[in-house]
């Protein structure tokens, strides 16, 4: 399928609280390293390459930006980049970044923050966004343990006024129902797509009948996670790309919005004509039959 001429607006719009989004957004992790994110050996990716997929991002019509103060690699960080690139802000952007987890400076990765942190790591997203507020922060965690104290530290930051919606990350329903109990949530992020966590489709249903949106990540690597997609790929998904003149990682994405109207798709790159390919995947229309066959992969 051709990319130039399709924006984002092509796969409808959700509404994150009051904000109202496209549903084909941008993930900031890959911005600022070439290859893997988080790896020790990251090389920093050219900045003007950066500042110009962000701009182009916003020019096809993104208006969704998911981005974290631990995306950064020696030389860059995901939120400067954003900085750069694009404030003044355009008025409909909406920023989301993610708290809990964090890294040093020389990019080890530190404890998950406790209640009494989170609000340092609020303000640092503040201050490398250059915002006096963040839209939407999700508090992302490990494990099964309560949430309630680090969540109700975030509800507290959104009373005063530095957080105007929440969102939770790696969650599981009992999760969502404990932030519930506490403050609104507007989103779920977690691992999802074609053959990875099937077991979550009712998950992602039951956000949909909360009005909640699902925010899929690694929903085009999978199971390559920060590595990227790993360049293999099922022949069913091949087949479904070729019948549409698209790539495999369109499929992915396509599939991915097709799961409900409340699913968002954050990929992510720092390639300009992978860009271009991402946000067109909004414009893929699959047919039953492909869903059908593509039902197959995800369940094995």
């Amino acid at each position: 399928m051709t990319s130039q001429t399709k924006t984002a607006d092509a796969a409808g719009t959700w509404n994150l609280g009051d904000l109202k989004i496209n549903r084909i957004g941008f993930g900031a992790m890959r911005l600022p390293q070439t290859g893997e994110a988080f790896a020790d050996d990251a090389v920093p990716r050219d900045r003007g390459q950066a500042i110009a997929v962000l701009r182009r991002a916003v020019e096809l019509g993104v208006n969704h930006i998911d981005t974290a103060a631990f995306y950064f690699s020696p030389l860059r960080s995901a939120n400067e980049l954003i900085n750069a690139a694009l404030a003044p802000y355009p008025e409909d952007l909406v920023i989301t970044t993610k708290v809990g987890p964090g890294r040093g400076p020389s990019g080890a990765w530190l404890e998950h923050a406790t209640p009494e942190l989170l609000r340092g790591q609020v303000e640092e997203n503040l201050r490398q966004l250059g915002r006096d507020h963040l839209d939407v922060v999700n508090l992302r965690i490990v494990g099964t343990d309560s949430i309630a104290e680090r969540f109700g530290a975030l509800a507290e930051l959104r009373d005063a006024g530095l957080i105007r919606h929440l969102g939770i990350s790696n969650v599981t329903p009992e999760h969502l129902a404990e932030a519930r109990a506490i403050a609104p949530v507007v989103c779920v992020q977690n691992m999802y797509g074609i053959g990875v966590r099937p077991e979550h489709d009712g998950f992602v249903r039951a956000c949909g009948e909360q009005g909640i949106a699902f925010v899929p990540f690694y929903s085009i690597a999978g199971t390559g996670r920060q590595a990227g997609a790993s360049g293999a790929e099922h022949e069913e998904v091949r087949a479904v790309a070729r019948a549409h003149g698209a790539s495999p990682a369109q499929v992915r994405l396509a599939w991915t919005l097709g799961r409900g109207p409340h699913v968002l798709a954050i990929p992510g790159t720092g390639d300009p004509d992978h860009l271009d390919a991402n946000v067109a995947a909004g414009a893929l229309r699959l047919s039953e039959a492909d869903l059908a066959v593509l039902e197959a992969v995800h369940h094995g």
